[in-house]
């Protein structure tokens, strides 16, 4: 760990920490083309990080918040501020938390990372690596464990998936559940809409329903499922089925069964 009284000049050595493989290939891919910095060690769980922490040597230390076990969470609040490595936190959070983390002097990343924003956090370690007092950057931490415990008192687990593994152009992205629109069912596939993109996953849809919130998705028909906050009006059709319009213009229809709860649904929203 730099001192902080000189120039860190060799590349940064990081450890990165998740619980998922795919995360762990992207962010080693996505450090490797930052250069100047190099995967010395990685993890799957809080245990394995713990004790890589504690062996020393490490400078940055990209840690994954939702792990079982011990989570990074738990895992920050273990480590002596005056041994810890700079922290990168990776978090599924929802915006709000992530304007939490962007109080504290270092760094989070959304995701799925982007291989630019992880870059622009390498940078900031370094920065604070080579530039900042010991006094300054157990000051930091703290701040950081702060706004995670805040984070995590507002955020309890609902057992329901925070976010879904999908392939994109031969990679693996991480898509958070809340920018779902809409899924539509291909035999024993889904289809997944999402901002103008759509991603087709091997997954029944049944079982990808028993994933997701029922607070947040309906089954509009036995072959889609939508996203509630997402309808903005029911279209009725002469002679055919009721449709839902969602906010991405994008029409669903409606099943017979459901189309009275759909009624309510939008008839709440529009009287809110």
């Amino acid at each position: 760990m730099s001192d902080g009284t000189s120039t860190l000049t060799r590349p940064l050595r990081i450890a990165i920490v998740d619980d998922e493989p795919p995360a762990l290939r992207r962010l080693q891919m996505a450090i490797d083309k930052a250069g100047d910095a190099a995967v010395v060690a990685q993890a799957t769980n809080g245990e394995e990080a713990l004790a890589l922490i504690r062996e020393g040597g490490l400078d940055v230390v990209l840690l994954d918040i939702r792990m079982p076990g011990i989570s990074g969470l738990d895992l920050a609040r273990a480590i002596d501020p005056k041994e810890a490595p700079v922290f990168i936190f990776v978090t599924a959070f929802s915006r709000f938390a992530a304007d939490a983390f962007e109080l504290a002097a270092v760094d989070y990343l959304l995701k799925p990372v982007e291989f630019e924003r992880l870059h622009e956090a390498l940078e900031r370690a370094r920065r604070v690596l080579e530039g900042r007092e010991a006094r300054l950057r157990i000051a930091a931490l703290e701040q950081v464990v702060q706004a995670l415990r805040a984070v995590d008192a507002e955020a309890p687990e609902s057992g329901f998936a925070e976010e879904i593994w999908v392939p994109d152009r031969g990679d693996r992205l991480r898509l958070p559940v809340s920018l779902i629109d809409w899924v539509e069912a291909e035999r024993d596939y889904v289809r997944i809409h999402s901002r103008g993109r759509s991603f087709l996953v091997r997954k029944a849809i049944c079982k990808l329903q028993a994933e997701l919130d029922p607070e947040d998705f309906l089954r509009v028909h036995r072959g889609a499922l939508v996203r509630r906050d997402r309808i903005v009006r029911l279209a009725r059709r002469p002679g055919g089925p009721s449709a839902v319009v969602l906010q991405s213009g994008a029409e669903v229809p409606v099943a017979r069964r459901q189309a009275a709860q759909v009624r309510r649904i939008v008839g709440v929203r529009v009287a809110g």
